[in-house]
């Protein structure tokens, strides 16, 4: 199901040929038993409660109308219209259970979705779209709410239905009930071979509104160069369409079911027509009462609208399979990376040392251009490393693998002694904290994103992080000081803001590793300053490894390590490494000539 973000088309996918992938969602209500039980209760209460009205017509057709038939036909009506009350309250009791179970199976989906993908890799994110994604977690989910609540509701009740109108057709006309058997095979066989392509074009509808939903999000994520680029009329064309594209799937998929509704209304009541006749006949013939024969059509009415109904829920439930499958798919993914059986437990006392032995990788997404090569280094634990080289040398690789968001293909990567890949992803992102490049920045207020860092600090502890990350100067002229609401992805921030928050977090996780990506890139020399110094407190003690592209910020480092192509080829502090590698002497030619310029 992973296809590149590049891809623009929506690749063909089997269609389901069960309602298997529906079953995957079964044991969600084994938690909510005791309002199955009520609502199964209120639906044999409501179909018991309908199928007796005909046994009550039938007894006033036959003896209602006979001399002193006044006081019969007042009782009987009297006992119809409790009946209708106790139909209507348990019809009322079985929407609401029902409904209540939906909604409840659907937040419940929702919640184990979005836990599944949080510990998905991030090799499966960049071959997946976010937006579809979020499409499976949205829409897709809403979908399968109706097999778990409406659908099901009508279709166990229409199926009660059936069999007790069934029942009671044998009961009062075997022979008329014959011939209705005989047109059971014509309903049957349509509901089966529609059933399929229905369930077939469902997914494709659902697939198509994913890809237009895909669309929509890239675009409005980054509206902002959409118009800068004054690309809005062919933004506007290719998002008509998609969703034209997504029309034809669903209209193709409404006709298949208007269709299949259609022949089943017509065959069942057809059928009910033609016994009406011969029954008619045999009522003439005085082989048959007119109470039976009322009898015996309404249940026979009772059990055509159910059959009918029963294929309109078909379709319903055809469409939930569609997007439990496509949920299912999403839950069948297995994160490249996960914790082992038996994971080695890291020292509890945290040295921060780093060490990488003879690491060789490559994206999974790009095979035949290796990231590392039998990159060696060690650092030891409080010491302060640079990581410099031209763009695709290595660098941010270097984090990745440090944090275990992928696994070296050969080599190892060590944390306090111990190979990241024996122990549990979680437990080692947990001595680490991150200041990137690209600062992500949630919807919420300030103090949400700088508490993001840990979120059981205190407001005394967080206030502190953000003094030392130079936060307050900006926070508390804003309109809500620290509460002011940020907007998403930070929008109405600027771009060193963003990053000062970035650092403030870094600040208060209080990890012994820290990871700087170029971590003052979007500050101006003033604040730029003030964040070096807030650094400089901040690497005391820690292991620090930073990258940096402006080779002015690493001049104090204790060491800087050159990579080149994925290879380690020379280390040292800046004075040594301008004398002795071509490659530094040279970037550090380019820079400090620029900014001299």
């Amino acid at each position: 199901m992973a296809r590149s973000s590049a891809d623009n088309a929506t690749p063909a996918r089997p269609a389901g040929k069960s309602l298997k992938p529906l079953r995957r969602f079964l044991p969600l209500l084994q938690g909510y038993r005791i309002q199955i039980g009520l609502a199964f209760v209120a639906l044999i209460v409501a179909a018991l409660a309908t199928l007796s009205v005909p046994l009550a017509v039938r007894r006033v057709i036959d003896h209602g109308f006979s001399p002193g038939g006044d006081i019969f036909i007042d009782r009987y009506f009297a006992v119809m219209l409790a009946v209708v009350a106790v139909l209507a309250l348990a019809s009322a009791a079985r929407f609401y259970l029902v409904t209540w179970l939906g909604e409840r199976i659907v937040a419940d989906t929702r919640d184990l979705l979005f836990r599944h993908l949080l510990d998905l890799s991030p090799s499966f994110f960049e071959a997946n779209r976010s937006g579809e994604i979020v499409s499976r977690l949205t829409a897709d989910t809403t979908q399968i709410k109706s097999a778990f609540s409406t659908s099901a509701s009508i279709a166990l009740r229409n199926l009660a239905m059936l069999i007790g109108a069934a029942v009671m057709m044998v009961v009062t006309s075997p022979k008329l009930s014959g011939l209705v058997l005989l047109a059971i095979p014509l309903i049957v066989l349509p509901l089966i071979f529609f059933g399929r392509k229905v369930r077939a074009l469902s997914r494709d509808a659902q697939d198509t509104l994913a890809h237009s939903a895909a669309y929509a999000q890239e675009r409005l994520l980054a509206v902002s160069a959409v118009q800068s680029f004054v690309q809005e009329n062919a933004a506007v064309r290719a998002f008509r369409e998609a969703t034209a594209t997504a029309f034809d799937a669903a209209a193709k998929r409404s006709w298949a079911r208007a269709f299949l509704t259609g022949s089943i209304i017509f065959l069942s009541l057809g059928s009910v027509t033609a016994v009406l006749w011969y029954g008619a006949r045999e009522v003439i013939t005085g082989t048959m009462t007119a109470g039976s024969l009322s009898q015996f059509v309404l249940y026979a009415v009772l059990a055509a609208s159910s059959l009918g109904e029963l294929s309109q829920v078909w379709g319903e439930i055809q469409l939930a399979a569609g997007a439990a499958e496509r949920i299912a798919e999403l839950l069948d993914e297995r994160p490249a990376i996960a914790a082992p059986a038996s994971p080695v437990p890291l020292p509890s006392t945290a040295r921060g040392e780093v060490a990488f032995d003879k690491v060789s990788f490559h994206y999974p997404t790009r095979p035949d251009g290796p990231a590392l090569e039998e990159l060696s280094f060690q650092v030891p634990a409080g010491e302060t490393v640079a990581l410099v080289g031209p763009s695709g040398a290595g660098k941010s690789t270097v984090f990745a693998l440090l944090q275990r968001f992928y696994d070296p293909q050969a080599g190892k990567v060590l944390l306090d002694g111990v190979d990241v890949r024996l122990a549990d992803p979680r437990q080692v992102r947990s001595r680490i904290a991150v200041v990137p490049q690209e600062t992500v920045i949630f919807s919420g207020s300030v103090l949400d994103n700088i508490r993001f860092g840990r979120p059981d600090a205190s407001l005394d502890e967080v206030r502190k992080a953000a003094r030392a990350a130079h936060i307050d100067e900006f926070a508390e002229s804003l309109p809500r000081g620290y509460d002011t609401q940020v907007g998403e992805r930070g929008i109405t921030l600027s771009g060193g803001q963003r990053q000062r928050i970035a650092i403030g977090r870094a600040i208060l996780r209080n990890a012994p590793i820290l990871l700087l990506d170029e971590a003052t890139s979007a500050l101006d020399a003033q604040s730029e300053a003030l964040i070096q110094q807030a650094l400089a407190e901040l690497t005391q003690n820690r292991t620090t490894l930073v990258i940096a592209h402006r080779l002015a910020t690493v001049r104090s480092a204790g060491r800087i390590l050159v990579l080149d192509e994925g290879r380690l080829v020379a280390q040292g502090k800046h004075g040594e490494l301008t004398q002795s590698n071509p490659l530094y002497s040279r970037l550090a030619e380019l820079q400090f000539s620029a900014q001299s310029a």
